[in-house]
């Protein structure tokens, strides 16, 4: 009897290891993302080759590519001024938004115009590039690929799941943003 008890203070004591770690199931390689970065690069590649098919078929217009991504021609040149927005410049602006294929999904009218502070108000990243590129009194239209317009997001209202789109933005006015110090 004495060898009985003896035996189960000792499983007892033993037995007692502490608690066990929860291991995942499956454990997560980071797949998930490089799967989703591929994708990415698929869907970028698809677009700009809907863009330069796009270009290549319109003879009448001399496009430009711009350093973030989207490509443009110019409706209006002005020759007077050098000048281009800066950041905090206020910048008075019309714009539409239209699909690849002409399609209008916001009219100019809808918009309306758009007084909008250089690299500190919304807009959608392709958009707040382009401001940039055009001088005052100047109009360009411009193909965004889908990563440069609303993404894969949309625009929970016309613009679906990574869709490219086409702009005509026009720049009205430049208001230069004064120094403090002057």
């Amino acid at each position: 009897m004495k060898y009985l008890w003896f035996i189960l203070m000792a499983f007892s004591i033993l037995g007692c290891g502490g608690p066990e770690p929860r291991r995942p199931v499956q454990a997560k390689t980071g797949s998930f993302f490089k799967e989703s970065i591929e994708r990415s690069k698929e869907l970028l590649a698809a677009e700009e080759k809907l863009i330069a098919d796009i270009i290549a078929k319109d003879s009448f217009h001399d496009y430009n590519q711009s350093a973030s991504g989207s490509w443009y021609f110019y409706e209006a040149l002005n020759e007077n001024t050098p000048y281009k927005p800066q950041p905090d410049d206020l910048v008075t602006i019309t714009y539409n938004v239209l699909s690849l294929t002409n399609d209008t999904i916001y009219s100019a009218e809808e918009i309306g115009v758009v007084e909008y502070k250089v690299d500190k108000q919304e807009l959608f990243p392709g958009l707040r590039n382009s401001v940039k590129l055009l001088k005052e009194k100047e109009t360009a239209t411009f193909l965004f690929p889908s990563s440069l317009a609303y993404g894969y997001h949309g625009d929970n209202n016309k613009i679906g799941v990574n869709v490219p789109l086409k702009s005509t933005l026009s720049i009205l006015k430049i208001e230069r943003q004064k120094d403090s110090l002057e």
